[in-house]
């Protein structure tokens, strides 16, 4: 069996720097643009210097606005405001002091704003940006008087950028879910694609394992990526609402979809029937235009609304493309089981409001209720501790920030903030993530200087730069969530064109040369610090995930084998079967991060943990199997099963801590479902050492 193309090498292109086209949104760009060239306007007309500090609290907010329902948005961004209006009174004072007082002071604001990240990506964000006015703030000494001000300015462009995202435009709540919905049900068209191109090419092992490993991936992260957003949309519409109901119903469904196209992917790959084949591939050309139907209905939403409603429309050929999937697999026995699952999936998908009959417990889990002070204070408690990476993030960074805050401090200029704020910016709490970042942010920068320099050569005076700010905004801000490096290539020119109207007469080209050279300085600063100062290598992160995924598999076979004999229940086992999904998902990107860590004596724990990897992804497939077709283990007694079920649970177990096998499977013949488990645990006998 070939499980490995080749030896694992690092290489760049294993980075995820990509392009989401689908991310692209006109609406937020145009909506960022008027925020900032409203009060750009507004200096322009009054020629009042402190209206461009409104301007860049505008730009900040639209940035730590992390999109979603407004309940939950609304708060974030209002103690965004109130947090960077107090930074901004208190820290102006602060350089005044003199770098012996002012620089530990910051440190200890940078460990903090930096530390947020253990509250989640929306806190992360906004401790980010903070860490920009906390740098800004410093910039010269200011009396308290002119700070108060400063920050009273800043706090009204908060207020303007939030009334105008809030009240004046604003964007649905549901658009956000609906739209995730919508991708996990494409990504698991695609997956379907790939699965039809294999059956009807014959393919090798190889390219199975390939098959596994990318589409599987992909589609989970998908699914778990529209949960999340599912699940933020009902903690604030509430489950009653009938919309956050459906979106419940729905990711749910591909969810269980999901499960089932792994299963028939597993099957397909095992049985090399003819008339099998034959018959999934008259089943896989019908599924997926079924699920790009649904995907664009979920993304149409509201039939009423002119040329939306053709999606929705569609919905109605669904119904006999279903029949004819379960006409064409009657007939077959391996495929009906699973058939019947996925037909079952695509009617309760195709429903647009709650179904009745809804089996009691397919839902899923319900949201935490906690407190707001648990969820405050809980994650504060769990990271402060140095085996916590976030904790020793956070002190990497003020650390490192030190020497570059007090060089930026004793030096004239005005552009040394550049080099701390990317420096901070760019680190990451793991080394090829912030290299990732580094070359992301300094390409991009460097890329977003020319273009500064090309706009400069056509606008010459303050109203042509003001007036190439606002398309310049919104194209910015329209790819900002398609790609970071593109993003800051389009960020670059409006910070510069912003600088020159601060301090008018600098020329263009010289403020890009500043912001690339100093950018250049911090993102080198930001790896260097990555590797000298308590590095949290990836590999020894991958062992534990390595753990991890092993015992998840553990539980979902053990789940789905207690199932088969009256012990469970089929909820346990499509919360195990998830669990394994996102923990085999969670090992991966660790072995996309060591893969690009430069540490030449990993390899062979490397190439352990991908062949475990694969092996992982085929024993749960065959579980899916089993879990939608129990005739798969036809042929064993209920003894032989529970000694099968004690067997591979005390075989991954051990293989999880690290120790061979501990005894040999179970005696008799056994059926091909169990049989090709126990061939996936014998093949990681020994491999699987790497997990201890």
């Amino acid at each position: 069996m070939r499980l490995l193309a080749t030896t694992p090498e690092a290489n760049l292109k294993r980075l995820p720097i990509a392009f989401d086209l689908r991310a692209i949104s006109l609406a937020e760009g145009t909506r960022a643009a008027l925020s900032i060239a409203f009060i750009v306007a507004a200096d322009q007309w009054l020629h009042w210097p402190p209206l461009l500090e409104a301007a860049l609290a505008a730009l900040l907010t639209c940035l730590s606005d992390s999109g979603g329902p407004i309940r939950r948005r609304l708060p974030a961004l209002v103690s965004f405001m109130l947090l960077g209006a107090a930074i901004t009174a208190g820290f102006g004072p602060l350089r005044g002091l003199g770098i012996v007082a002012s620089v530990p002071i910051a440190c200890l604001g940078i460990f903090a704003l930096s530390f947020a990240r253990v509250w989640g990506q929306a806190a992360m964000q906004a401790g980010n940006l903070l860490v920009v006015v906390l740098v800004l703030a410093l910039d010269e000494p200011r009396p308290f008087a002119e700070s108060a001000l400063l920050a009273a300015v800043f706090a009204a462009g908060c207020a303007w950028a939030i009334l105008l995202t809030m009240v004046i435009w604003r964007i649905h709540p549901f658009r956000p879910a609906r739209h995730a919905l919508s991708d996990a049900y494409r990504a698991t068209a695609r997956l379907v694609a790939d699965l039809l191109g294999m059956v009807q090419g014959n393919a090798d092992v190889a390219a199975w394992e390939a098959h596994a490993r990318g589409h599987r991936r992909a589609v989970r992260d998908t699914i778990e990526r529209a949960r999340t957003a599912v699940q933020d949309t009902v903690r604030v519409r509430g489950q009653a609402s009938q919309r956050a109901m459906q979106a419940l119903l729905r990711i749910e469904a591909v969810d269980q979809l999901f499960g089932a196209t792994i299963a028939l992917s597993d099957l397909l790959e095992a049985d090399r029937d003819p008339a099998v084949q034959a018959t999934a591939i008259k089943l896989l050309r019908l599924l997926r235009p079924a699920l790009i139907v649904i995907a664009e209905a979920i993304a149409a939403d509201d039939p009423g609304k002119g040329g939306r409603r053709a999606p929705v429309q569609r919905l109605g050929r669904i119904g006999p493309a279903l029949d004819a999937m379960q006409a064409a697999t009657a007939e077959t026995p391996a495929l009906a089981g699973i058939a019947d699952a996925i037909v079952e999936r695509l009617r309760i998908a195709t429903t647009l409001t709650a179904p009745p009959g809804w089996a009691p417990g397919s839902l899923p889990d319900p949201i935490p209720a906690g407190g707001m002070w648990d969820r405050v204070v809980t994650p504060v408690r769990a990271n402060l501790q140095w085996q916590s990476a976030a904790f020793r993030h956070a002190l990497r960074a003020a650390v490192v920030a030190g020497p570059a805050l007090a060089f930026t401090l004793s030096t004239t200029g005005h552009y040394q903030h550049w080099l701390i704020i990317t420096l901070v910016l760019t680190m990451q709490p793991f080394y090829a993530l912030t290299w990732q970042r580094a070359l992301e942010r300094i390409g991009g920068t460097v890329l977003g200087g020319l273009l500064a320099a090309v706009i400069a050569l056509v606008c010459t005076d303050p109203l042509a730069i003001a007036a190439a700010l606002f398309p310049l905004a919104i194209i910015a801000f329209t790819v900002r969530s398609v790609n970071y490096g593109a993003f800051i290539s389009l960020l670059t020119p409006l910070v510069v064109l912003l600088t020159e109207f601060s301090r008018p007469g600098t020329g263009e080209l010289l403020i890009a040369g500043y912001r690339a050279l100093y950018t250049v300085a911090g993102g080198a600063l930001a790896v260097l610090g990555c590797l000298l100062l308590w590095p949290s290598w990836e590999p020894d992160r991958m062992k534990q995930e390595l753990r991890t995924t092993i015992l998840a598999h553990a539980a979902f076979a053990a789940a789905e084998l207690s199932l088969l004999l009256g012990d469970g229940d089929a909820a346990t086992v499509d919360r195990a079967r998830r669990a394994a999904g996102v923990a085999s998902n969670n090992l991966e990107t660790s072995i996309s991060r060591a893969l690009n860590e430069p540490r030449g004596n990993q390899r062979e724990d490397l190439q352990s943990a991908m062949v475990v990897d694969a092996a992982l992804r085929r024993m749960a497939g065959r579980l899916s199997a089993l879990q939608l077709d129990p005739h798969h283990a036809d042929g064993i007694g209920p003894e032989a099963l529970r000694s099968w079920r004690d067997w591979i649970g005390t075989a991954l177990k051990a293989l999880a801590d690290g120790a061979a096998v501990p005894g040999a499977r179970p005696a008799g013949r056994a059926p091909d479902a169990l049989a090709r488990i126990a061939r996936q645990i014998e093949l990681l006998d020994g491999t699987a050492a790497v997990a201890a």
